[in-house]
């Protein structure tokens, strides 16, 4: 992403002094101003103790110390509004000792523990000013005005630098800052914590930080971003996270960037990491394109269903009014099983529930019903329902439901697959057919044929009885 903070150049291009000091009081980073100012290379103060790159003695050195050691101990911000330090000259300048007179304030940055791991100080050559207020004695309001400015413009870069930092913890994107070869943890904001899991990593190399990524090939594209001093950008990279402790690991899907961190000299000191995670549009993408392929079978069943019953409609049918009473109530009956479906964003429906549709019209007291209410996926319950409009519709024409008599149903499950049986009692004597009709073809080809199952007539002279075997299959994608 080609807005990611450089926060180490923006910490060199403050036009204020600034350098940073570890608890040994040793030289760890200094800005291009700090090293203007006092007229010295990195190369010059890169690991040396302060008071042997400045050596001073008295008042001047024991001033300094004590502050520097109280906001190190104590963990608060100390001030010295002035102070005389005399600092060498180079060879190229002179040489000597000049006196110039500062102004400097001593931050502590703590660890994960709380503990103060560095001093963050930020200083001010005030020796013009001085030098004028004491000079010109007739213009002190003037100088005054003057110093006064520069200990507000200080004040307003060291309030800009707390913003800086703010802005990076609060970030809405995950952040994160890697030192050296081995990718130790220097900074992380808290969306990078919550990406984790909220565990404990400055100060600790990426592999031991996180060990489950070891194996993902990230170390591998540090190690390259370090070595070419090129930027890596990833596109839906998926990673697997440990985000609980002991919790298996977690997919997610990122996008993000590598910056390498170029110091002065040229030479990659650290990554910077910036991204976002975008886990849930990824799995929304996924369920839509499911949800396309699943519509896509949808519609074509059910258009070759419509298409079936027409066909057999038609072939049955005496008149056109035969026919569109026939069609119209077949259709009824599909889209009942849609309905039922649609409730359920077609995760299938339940057994009793198409049941409860087809014969709710002639009365719950002449229908008894024995079984579980099994949750049918959607291919089987659209099928179903077909097959259970037609026997009822027999049953209200020929059977039970034409006079006084019931209807008793009885189903089990095993073994995966829905075993039923539908019996008629009560009703007139029933006499085999002497050609099967829609309705036999229909109830055959929805089982045998699209449910893959098996379906066997008894027409028993006391009442139909029909029971039939389906596999509960789960939908094809």
């Amino acid at each position: 992403m080609t807005n990611a903070i450089d926060f180490h150049a923006i910490f060199d291009r403050i036009p204020s002094p600034y350098m940073l000091l570890d608890r040994d009081l040793r030289y760890v980073a200094a800005n291009a101003a700090y090293l203007r100012t006092t007229a010295r290379s990195w190369a010059d103060l890169e690991g040396r103790n302060l008071f042997d790159a400045f050596p001073a003695e008295g008042a001047s050195r024991r001033d300094l110390e004590a502050s520097i050691v109280r906001a190190r101990d104590s963990g608060e911000v100390d001030e010295l509004p002035l102070i005389h330090y005399a600092i060498e000259r180079p060879a190229h300048l002179g040489g000597g000792f000049e006196d110039r007179i500062w102004s400097a304030t001593h931050t502590p940055i703590p660890d994960e523990t709380g503990a103060t791991r560095f001093i963050l100080q930020h200083t001010q050559d005030v020796t013009a000013i001085q030098r004028l207020k004491d000079a010109a004695l007739g213009q002190r309001s003037s100088a005054a005005r003057l110093g006064e400015d520069v200990l507000r413009r200080a004040e307003t870069v060291q309030a800009q630098v707390r913003q800086l930092r703010n802005l990076f913890m609060q970030a809405p994107s995950f952040m994160a800052v890697l030192r050296g070869p081995h990718h130790v943890f220097d900074l992380a904001n808290n969306a990078y914590a919550q990406l984790i899991g909220h565990r404990e990593v400055i100060g600790l190399p990426l592999g031991a930080a996180l060990p489950e990524v070891v194996d993902q090939g990230f170390i591998e594209l540090l190690d390259r971003v370090l070595e070419t001093r090129e930027a890596f950008v990833g596109r839906r990279v998926k990673v697997a996270l440990q985000r609980e402790v002991g919790a298996p690991l977690e997919e997610r899907y990122l996008d993000f960037i590598y910056q390498p961190i170029v110091d002065p000299e040229g030479t990659a000191s650290g990554v910077f990491v910036e991204g976002v995670d975008i886990t849930e549009q990824v799995q929304a993408d996924e369920r839509q394109r499911l949800l396309l392929d699943e519509l896509n079978h949808r519609v074509k069943n059910t258009l070759a269903t419509v298409q079936a019953i027409a066909q057999q409609t038609l072939r049955g049918a005496s008149d056109p009014e035969t026919f569109a009473a026939a069609f119209e109530s077949r259709l009824l009956a599909l889209s009942q099983t849609h309905n039922a479906l649609t409730d359920s964003h077609w995760a299938g429906a339940g057994l009793r529930q198409i049941l409860l549709q087809e014969l709710g019209p002639y009365g719950a007291e002449r229908v008894v019903i024995n079984g579980p209410d099994v949750h049918l996926p959607a291919r089987v319950a659209l099928s179903l329902g077909m097959v259970f409009h037609e026997l009822a519709t027999n049953a209200a024409k020929y059977g039970a439901l034409a006079q006084a008599g019931k209807l008793v149903l009885t189903w089990s499950v095993q073994n995966d697959a829905l075993r039923f049986e539908w019996r008629e009692t009560g009703g007139p004597p029933v006499v085999a057919p002497e050609r099967r009709g829609f309705g036999s073809r229909l109830i055959e080809r929805s089982i045998t044929g699209e449910l893959r199952g098996r379906v066997e007539a008894d027409y028993a002279p006391d009442g139909l009885i029909m029971r039939f075997e389906t596999p509960l299959i789960r939908d094809p994608v």
